[in-house]
């Protein structure tokens, strides 16, 4: 799997974050023992029983879900806009609180 670089690692986990009840629980368990966990593929494969090919697979596809899901529908930049409008930083983060659920 590629290293995602840093500012893409974050943004992916923001998008996870908004999207992520979008996931069905299996593809939820391999995101977050990956991206939060920190486990690697092998690990994962192992804990699950599948192989470490599936694993990846799952992890990528999920990637493109999360690009897709927020291609289609902006929650992450309509959240992003709003922000940076707003200027009184407890109103910002009433927002992102919002936002997130």
């Amino acid at each position: 799997m590629e290293k995602l670089l840093v500012e893409n690692y974050v943004y992916i986990n923001e998008l996870y974050d908004i999207y992520k009840e979008l996931f069905t629980e299996k593809q939820k368990k391999y995101f977050e023992d990956y991206f939060f966990e920190n486990h690697s593929l092998q690990e994962i494969s192992s804990n699950y029983d599948i192989s470490r090919s599936a694993v990846h697979k799952q992890i990528n596809e999920s990637i493109k879900k999360l690009e897709d899901y927020e291609k289609k529908l902006g929650f992450y930049n309509k959240k992003n806009v709003l922000l940076s409008k707003v200027e009184d930083d407890k109103i910002k983060q009433i927002i992102s609180e919002v936002m997130e659920g």
